[in-house]
């Protein structure tokens, strides 16, 4: 199988948001509908959705689309925790798979499709799009690395899968600042809906 699938991490708990911070409007829609509305308009074959906290007001949400979905039980232990649920629930004989965060809304299908095409091309490893020399998201891995995702330091989650494997990661320079941007706190964001309106 040469398919590619996306794993969404939508289980945190949203404490410093202070509201669950998926169900949060933009756009016209929930901070979570349009993640996977970016990520089904890319070249994507397919997705998974990690859910927890707050699982039974987001499964509706997953259900509207195609994406299918898995429950982190232990979202608590973070994101890292997450990941691990999401791999470990991907169909097997992947191609590879891209980590995205369920509140960045503002990564468009053409940068997924930009790292498809490069991994494609380069068939390396870990391909990590760049904004002004900053990593970002989404996070593409080869299959070779799945089984490499079970051992790795939750303090440092998928970075350390990079640090390990430095010589296989490529990093593509992108002009969107939109694969660094998520949302912690309310303040973040309301300021990012003022500078939309």
């Amino acid at each position: 199988m040469d398919k590619i699938w996306a794993v969404i991490l939508a289980a945190g708990e949203s404490k410093r948001m202070g509201s669950p911070k998926m169900l949060l409007l933009f756009n016209g829609r929930t901070m979570l509908e349009n993640v996977i509305s970016n990520v089904s308009c890319s070249h994507v074959d397919n997705t998974m959705v990690v859910l927890g906290a707050g699982r039974e007001k987001l499964e509706p949400l997953v259900n509207k689309s195609s994406a299918k979905y898995c429950y982190n039980e232990h979202y608590r232990e973070g994101m890292l925790s997450s990941i691990k649920c999401g791999f470990r629930n991907l169909p097997s004989g992947l191609k590879a798979a891209m980590v995205f965060q369920g509140d960045q809304p503002l990564i468009t299908p053409q940068i997924v499709d930009k790292v498809i095409e490069e991994y494609r091309l380069t068939n390396k490893g870990i391909v990590i799009p760049v904004y002004k020399k900053k990593r970002g998201h989404p996070i593409l891995i080869d299959r070779r690395y799945f089984s490499e995702i079970e051992f790795l330091d939750p303090a440092e989650g998928l970075r350390s899968l990079a640090h390990k494997f430095s010589d296989d990661v490529l990093e593509i320079e992108t002009d969107e600042p939109g694969i660094l941007r998520d949302f912690d706190t309310y303040e973040e964001y309301k300021k990012e809906l003022n500078q939309k309106m």
